[in-house]
């Protein structure tokens, strides 16, 4: 008969007729704090001071008030499937030394595992915890199965060892989820699990991690000092994912949808993957895996927030936003692998007046630290992105180098045209640096980025040397060119009686201009004259003194500017 239905009498003798350690079967008994307090009172161990069951069949019972199987031992099977706790359920420190069923089990009130020990296997699966859980410091030696199951309120796995498989496959996590330090032993899954807040995953430990995922979390991904002793594929689709200090020691590859990365200081020895995936996530069945959680996320664009302190020598990156990354103190940049479609940050668009100067900035990508570095210069215009955490005290001096690594890094994948961005932005800081570039290296590039945008600015040099062509042609017919073309005269004298006539060829010398200086007869020889000077030939036309002195300078310069608009268009062709 039902336990709670019994006769006191009855049910007095019961409980006095029970040992430690023997098997009872309670299914579908609806016990009250009381009822469960006597059963277990008749299961005390005056050995141990706690109670001891052997095999114990709860299936289907209901609990009111506080269940309390703390520090309890379950020597045998323990069954909780389909039970329903309408109070808090206490199961710290109890021990499973057989197999521990809790499928389907309700959790109306705050559930706490904390340091209880499964030594069979462990079974949540669709177990619904309408409040807490708690989980801390729990060793499950066995299987872990929380498939399906739901967590309404917090989830504390912090310290809890997964000696087997851990399974939390479409799990839903509607509070914080916290596995920081948690060790996983065997390979751990959270196929189609979805958290609604933050999962934390700090100094975690991975030792057979295979597949992370594929997990969706409203939140923060915190993977920040984890350990990944295996292989592995991380597949989220999270609104950030922070890996500080993350350790992996074999090959690893990170699949993610709308999530901004932050990796700073993280270490590898192998191969690394940071790819973004473009569609949603499909589960081994063929179905996508929901992504509801994510509603209202911008876009599914995967965005790099840091890789400061990284080693990217094994490092690559796939079709990612590198718009609000930080690279300074990034080593080994030069060796970094970009694929597909990689953004970077863009110099603000038009022109912008400043008075009565206009300014405008050649589009090219640029790096997060420059933005925010001339954002807060007092000669900033619109534009400039100064919302960038994390990149005060960074100026020229340390984004020179940083330019240098990725322009190489670019020229060894073969992507000349953006070496050619990052080679700009080298030459910049350069410019700008006012502590490890002299007043003299400064005015030199100066000149250099004024005259031919660093020999990358094709229409700039040629502007210059059309400039310079008009001016040499205006001063050649105001100054230049003589009033007239000058003729040569022949004189001599004819000896009396006869003889030889000796004659001398002498020229007048060029008068200079008066009256109408500016006429078509004039810019033809004056344009035939400057497009001589242009390649550096003399076109033989008689010039006065001031004409002579203007294409000298013409012929110094104009070559030098052709030089630079050819080899301006060449490096924008070849890169």
């Amino acid at each position: 008969m039902c336990l709670a239905h019994l006769a006191d009498a009855d049910r007095d003798a019961y409980l006095a007729s029970l040992t430690p350690g023997v098997g009872i079967d309670h299914r579908g008994t609806p016990f009250t704090e009381p009822l469960l307090d006597a059963l277990l009172d008749a299961l005390h161990d005056p050995t141990t001071q706690q109670s001891r069951l052997g095999d114990a069949w709860f299936t289907s019972a209901a609990f009111d008030g506080f269940a309390g199987f703390d520090s309890a031992t379950f020597q045998g099977f323990a069954a909780f499937d389909s039970a329903t706790f309408r109070g808090d359920a206490g199961f710290t420190s109890a021990t499973f030394q057989g197999d521990a069923w809790f499928e389907s089990a309700t959790f109306e009130g705050d559930a706490s595992f904390d340091s209880a020990t499964f030594q069979g296997n462990a079974g949540f699966a669709s177990a619904a915890f309408e409040g807490d859980a708690g989980f801390a410091s729990a060793t499950f030696q066995g299987v872990a199965r929380f498939a399906s199951a739901t967590f309404e309120g917090f989830a504390w796995f912090e310290l809890a060892t997964f000696e087997g498989d851990a399974g939390f496959a479409s799990a839903t996590f509607q509070g914080d989820a916290r596995f920081a330090s948690a060790t996983f032993q065997g390979v751990a899954r959270f196929a189609s699990a979805t958290f609604e807040h933050d999962a934390g995953f700090e100094e975690a430990v991975f030792n057979r991690a295979a597949s992370f995922g594929p997990l969706v979390c409203a939140g923060q991904v915190k993977l920040s000092g984890a350990v990944f002793g295996g292989p592995v594929t991380l597949s989220f689709a999270a609104c950030r994912v922070e890996c500080r200090r993350t350790r992996w020691s074999s090959t690893a590859e990170l699949r993610l949808r709308y999530a901004t990365v932050d990796f700073s200081h993280a270490v590898f020895e192998y191969p690394l993957t940071i790819a973004a995936e473009a569609a949603p996530f499909v589960v081994p069945d063929g179905r996508p895996v929901a992504e509801q959680a994510l509603v209202g996320a911008p876009d599914a664009t995967v965005r790099m927030a840091s890789l400061r302190g990284v080693d990217a020598a094994h490092l690559v990156l796939a079709d990612v936003d590198l718009s609000g990354c930080l690279f300074t103190g990034t080593v080994h940049l030069d060796q970094l692998r970009l694929e597909g479609t990689c953004s970077f940050g863009r110099v603000p668009p038009r022109t912008h007046w400043r008075y009565w100067r206009p300014i405008r900035f050649t589009q090219r990508r640029t790096l997060a630290e420059e933005q925010h570095w001339r954002a807060t210069q007092p000669t900033a215009v619109p534009g400039w992105n100064v919302a960038v955490f994390g990149a005060e005290n960074v100026g020229p001096a340390q984004l020179e180098p940083v330019y240098r690594a990725l322009r190489k890094a670019f020229e060894d994948s073969k992507n000349e045209p953006g070496a050619a961005d990052f080679y700009y932005g080298e030459m910049e800081m350069r410019r700008h640096d006012r502590t490890g570039t002299t007043r003299a290296q400064r005015g030199l590039l100066h000149g250099y980025w004024l005259l031919s945008g660093y020999n990358l600015r094709a229409s700039r040099a040629l502007g210059w040397l059309a400039t310079t062509m008009l001016i040499t042609i205006v001063l050649l017919m105001g100054f230049g060119l003589p009033q007239d073309s000058t003729k040569q005269e022949a004189t001599g004298t004819v000896p009396p009686g006869g003889g030889e006539v000796t004659f001398e060829i002498d020229k007048a010398d060029p008068k200079n201009p008066t009256g109408n200086r500016f006429t078509g007869e004039r810019f033809e020889k004056a344009l035939n004259v400057t497009l001589n000077s242009v390649v550096f030939r003399s076109s033989g036309q008689d010039l006065t003194t001031a004409g002579t002195y203007i294409e000298m300078v013409s012929r110094a310069t104009e070559p030098v500017l052709l030089g630079l608009t050819v080899l301006a268009v060449r490096n924008r062709v070849k890169r």
